[in-house]
């Protein structure tokens, strides 16, 4: 089964917990803290690799978590790191976060960072100084990121296939290619898109053929727009064209109805380069019909076939296999806008029903690594609050003692 979308959940793992432990060793006197910071938590990668053409694996198994890191021990041993776990994605696989591209996944062995894991909490080791010599506190390790991703896959291919149902696409990529699509005579035979690769001389060419477009696609009508995003990347279209037209259409209107769906789902992919293949020669009246289509596209590249019987394909792939091969133009760089600098709080305080709310990275990492049990890491964690100005600003927002404060997972009462 082909699935060309997919959203997934990745976590990355929570570091390990600091350790709080002094060393105590017969002779020695005043050990000290020695206490081991805790082990990395597991990253989540996505990596993309040429065997997978499908995105059904990840339907089933939509939920990748990083494994946590290990807690630090005595005598400063670090905690051992969470492994990496790696997630295998087709090329050309598009990364989505909250509707936005993140990444795009073109070659092979690319790899994205899609979860980070957190990092691990410091032992009591880490926290002596020349004031504190024996220090009661240690941190929790930091919880990883969780997100959901939406994947969307975009064929790689240098030739795409498009036209209306029944037009000849799958013959014609049959014929040129070692593809064994299904074909018949009904509409939308094609109900997922093939690939196939077709060679000319020392020129390889893959070649894609999605299923056909019919008027009001961009509606929802037959299979919609769905599959157009499998030719955003193709260095050419062969737009086939029956030569008796599509359901009460002639040619020359089928021509003109599939360029109109092409620039209502992308602009940019109305403007590439496109070869009018006009098939079903060896029927009869299709002399007299080429010439109504090479009268009203004039400005187009024209070769007419046979996909059936195999007549004009090696001039159109003699053809193509020289387009193919031309460097590919490079990308209009848009203009850089004017650097811009945002400064932004470290937190942020807002009434929520009977609730204060803390939001900030900073104050969210500090709430989520304390460990409430030892009473210097409160302390710490007051302080450190009051220092930022978090404390000033809920008193000034109104904010009254016994009032409840939340941050993050953690929800304490206000105590100026």
């Amino acid at each position: 089964m082909f699935i060309d979308q997919a959203r997934i959940v990745v976590k990355g793992g929570r570091g390990g917990n600091g350790c709080l432990t002094f060393r105590r060793e017969k002779y020695i006197d005043r050990g000290g803290p020695d206490g081991g910071n805790g082990g990395r938590g597991g990253d989540v990668i996505l990596r993309a690799v040429a065997g997978k053409k499908s995105l059904l694996d990840l339907t089933y198994k939509p939920h990748f978590y990083a494994p946590d890191g290990k807690p630090g021990q005595g005598s400063n041993k670090i905690g051992r790191s969470g492994e990496d776990i790696y997630v295998d994605i087709p090329v050309g696989t598009v990364v989505y976060r909250d509707g936005k591209p993140v990444v795009d996944l073109k070659q092979e062995g690319e790899t994205f960072l899609a979860a980070r894991g957190g990092r691990g909490g410091r032992g009591n080791a880490a926290f002596k100084t020349q004031r504190n010599t024996a220090p009661m506190i240690s941190e929790r390790g930091e919880p990883g990121d969780h997100l959901e991703l939406d994947l969307q896959l975009k064929l790689l291919a240098d030739i795409g296939l498009v036209g209306f149902p029944n037009s000849g696409k799958s013959t014609l990529l049959s014929r040129l290619t070692s593809a064994r699509p299904k074909i018949a005579d009904y509409p939308f035979t094609t109900l997922n898109p093939n690939l196939g690769v077709a060679a000319w001389r020392n020129t390889r060419m893959v070649i894609a053929d999605i299923p056909g477009l019919i008027e009001g696609a961009h509606e929802g009508r037959g299979l919609g727009h769905d599959f157009l995003r499998h030719i955003e990347r193709t260095r050419i279209l062969f737009h086939l064209v029956d030569v008796y037209g599509y359901q009460g259409n002639d040619a020359v209107s089928c021509v003109k109805i599939i360029n109109a769906e092409l620039k209502q789902h992308s602009p940019i992919l109305a403007k590439k380069e496109m070869i009018l293949v006009v098939n079903k020669m060896d029927l009869t009246g299709a002399d007299k019909i080429l010439s109504e289509l090479k009268k009203a596209y004039k400005k187009m590249k024209i070769f007419a076939i046979s996909a059936a019987t195999g007549e004009g394909l090696q001039p159109l792939l003699a053809y193509a296999a020289k387009e193919v091969a031309k460097p590919e133009p490079e990308l209009t760089v848009l203009p850089e806008e004017p650097l811009r600098f945002v400064v932004e709080l470290d937190y942020q305080v807002h009434e929520e029903k009977d609730n204060w709310v803390i939001t900030g990275t900073k104050v969210e990492r500090l709430a989520a690594m304390t460990n409430y049990d030892q009473e210097e890491g409160l302390r710490r964690f007051q302080n450190i609050l009051k220092k930022m100005g978090v404390e000033k600003e809920l008193a000034r927002q109104g904010a009254k003692p016994g009032d409840s404060v939340k941050i993050g997972k953690v929800e304490f009462f206000f105590e100026p």
